[in-house]
């Protein structure tokens, strides 16, 4: 078994929540047209097992499970790749966005290989260099993807390939379109080359080790995003206060699940709520269809908008929603 983490790294909007979802087949970090959507490093678990060359009986079957084969366990071949979606890098404006950056940047030391996504010309990108220059402090293996090369010519994609290929820094350098899966599986392919011999972290049918609460904040705060006007989604969070699972009266399973919007001024709050409420509504009804197809039941969504001014400079605030480990 070959298994090891994978850092993606990159400026804030170039891609990395839909490459990891793109790697994944299923949808578990965010994605919006706006910078800075991703605050947590995100973790989807790629698991490929090869089929054993010899089938077991039922009842070996039956034995392991419950622990009580006097066989030792066969070893598993395939490879299991952790893939951690950072925040994009930026110079922060707040104590979040510091703990945001230096969430991204904690990762170059923790992982067996970085993924440096850009979607640009390194002449054309400040952000893309400040990156470059904390990379080359470290030794991991990296790999450059070049990302939406759909929207390139391909001199475009040359001049860039040949701009960091200089640089000697990368392992290889990759052209790919995460939104359109273009060249992922080469990319895949390339990283399982990498990946030294290792366990099975987690269990094969397992796409992410986030609880589902925490997947559930994030539908919401996505569809915030897509519904509000610029200066509103960076003054954002969404934490979820209840979360049950009962039956209905017909008996089918139903999620009941209470979340709270803060946002950090009052003239916030009423356009989060909407003329009449429609605002609030529409985000509650494109969340509640998302969360419903991601648990498998009916849902049942209540929100509630709320003001905590300067949030995202309170130590306290930032540790009560996930954002930073308290003192």
């Amino acid at each position: 078994m070959k298994s090891g983490f994978i850092g993606i790294v990159g400026r804030p909007n170039v891609g990395k929540s839909t490459l990891l979802n793109a790697i994944l087949g299923e949808k578990i970090a965010i994605t919006t047209d706006k910078p800075q959507t991703t605050r947590n490093n995100i973790r989807g678990i790629y698991t490929r097992v090869d089929e054993r060359a010899e089938k077991t009986s039922s009842d070996d079957v039956i034995n392991a499970f419950f622990g009580k084969s006097d066989q030792p366990a066969e070893p598993t071949e395939g490879v299991q790749m952790v893939f951690i979606d950072t925040p994009g890098i930026h110079k922060p404006h707040s104590k979040l966005g510091t703990f945001m950056t230096e969430s991204a940047i904690g990762t170059f030391r923790e992982v067996d290989v970085i993924l440096f996504l850009v979607d640009e010309k390194l002449g054309t990108a400040g952000g893309d260099r400040y990156i470059l220059d904390k990379l080359q402090t470290v030794s991991t293996p990296k790999i450059l993807i070049i990302n939406k090369t759909d929207t390139m010519d391909p001199e475009e994609f040359r001049e860039s390939y040949e701009e960091y290929e200089e640089l000697g820094v990368f392992e290889d350098i990759i052209g790919i379109s995460a939104l359109k899966g273009k060249g992922v599986q080469d990319l895949l392919d390339k990283l399982e080359s990498m990946m030294p011999e290792g366990p099975m972290y987690f269990p094969e049918g397992m796409v992410t080790d986030h609880p589902e609460r925490f997947i559930v904040s994030e539908i919401i705060r996505e569809k915030l995003l897509m519904y509000l006007k610029d200066e509103i989604p960076h003054g954002v969070a969404v934490e979820i206060e209840s979360f049950k699972t009962d039956k209905d009266k017909n008996g089918n399973d139903l999620a009941r699940i209470g979340a709270v919007i803060y946002c950090e001024r009052k003239s916030h709050k009423a356009i989060i709520i909407g003329k009449e409420g429609k605002k609030i509504k529409g985000v509650g009804k494109a969340a509640r269809e998302e969360i419903q197809w991601l648990l498998g039941m009916k849902v049942m969504l209540e929100l509630w908008v709320k003001v905590k001014e300067n949030w995202r400079d309170s130590d306290f605030a930032l540790s009560n929603f996930g954002y930073k480990e308290s003192n």
